[in-house]
């Protein structure tokens, strides 16, 4: 594979781990079980009818830049 070719599919990256995401969500709703979800600094248990139980408060998020690049050492 050519390094264009490697760079054009690692653009499909972002959306094919969002529809994995969603996906994640939905059948573990679809299962009877709930998930955590982050809505306005607070952490809500979320069950499939539509309900949601407050956990806790969290910090606020941060704002990433999508094209800074962050070198581990």
């Amino acid at each position: 594979m050519q390094d264009l070719e490697i760079d054009n599919l690692e653009n499909y990256i972002p959306m094919l781990a969002k529809g994995a995401m969603e996906k994640a969500y939905l059948d573990t709703l679809s299962s009877g079980k709930s998930v955590l979800e982050v809505i306005d600094d607070t952490v809500f248990e979320v069950f499939a009818d539509g309900t949601k139980k407050k956990i806790k408060n969290v910090s606020p998020s941060i704002k990433v830049d999508i094209n800074k690049k962050i070198v581990l050492q």
